[in-house]
This record gives C-alpha cells, structure tokens and sequence, in this order.
C-alpha cells in the first residue's frame, strides 16, 4: 500500500517491488512514465481505448473491484493497521480462483491454505499487533511467578 500517488511514491513502490526487466502494464498516468528505464512497460490510453492485444489493466482493476467489495461488504469496519492482511487474504483467494481454465473447488483452496499454515503458529499479540505496540506491557503470561503469600 502507498501513502499517496505521486510519482515518486509510485515509482518507489514498483522499484521495491517488481522484479528489473520484468513487463508492466499500466495506464497513462503520469506516476508510471519513466518506468520504461527499468521495465518493458506498456501502456493502454484509457482514453481511446482499454485493452490493446495483451495491453490491459483490466485484471488489476478487477482485483481492486473485489477487494473494495469485501472490504465494505463482508468486513465492513477494518482497522488501518489490519488492512494488509486483509489484501493478503484477497490476494490469495484471487490468484487461488482458477488452475488454466480449470476452476478450483473450494475444497482445494482449502487444502492449499492448509499446506501454508501447517506447523505455524499465531499468538493473539501478533494478530491484535499487540507484540508491535509500545502501549501493550508483557504480562508476563506462561513464566514461572513468585506467588507472594
């Protein structure tokens, strides 16, 4: 996620992120118009048209489209400090829809969140982000305490 979308930011985001030499595709906006220096970047003039051959932004718009959707829909109140791991569960379900042209069953993406979280383990101070709060005190919880009476 990006604070604002000026083109240093955005640009900034893209270098961290995507791999050198690799193709981009993006629209026209003017954040993305010096990309061509470190990317195969094309670009689709929404103005004229959407998709040219492979050029489209079509499936990142979807993408967002889903993730605005649930966000305002099935969780409805989401803490700021929550919402990358809310991208990250609509990521998953995204790119677990399909194999090919082949839908996945729901059985499968199961077994397949199943495989990633197998032997990990999630306290409640690092899903609350309680562990990374410098409001939250250790209690103190599972050490050996002096009992005092």
């Amino acid at each position: 996620m990006v604070p604002n979308v000026k083109r240093e930011t955005l640009q900034n985001a893209i270098l961290r992120n995507v791999k050198h030499g690799s193709t981009v595709y993006t629209d026209e906006a003017v954040g993305y118009n010096l990309l061509h220096y470190r990317f195969i970047h094309d670009v689709v003039n929404h103005t004229e048209q959407y998709v040219r051959g492979n050029v489209h932004t079509q499936g990142i718009e979807n993408f967002w489209s889903l993730l605005k959707r649930t966000l305002r829909g099935t969780y409805v109140a989401v803490e700021p400090f929550h919402l990358s791991r809310y991208v990250d569960e609509q990521v998953f379900r995204f790119n677990h829809r399909k194999d090919g042209d082949r839908k996945i069953t729901d059985s499968e993406r199961v077994a397949a969140v199943m495989s990633q979280v197998c032997g990990k383990r999630l306290t409640y101070s690092e899903l609350t982000g309680k562990d990374q709060s410098p409001r939250h005190e250790t209690t103190g919880t599972g050490e050996a305490q002096q009992v005092p009476f």
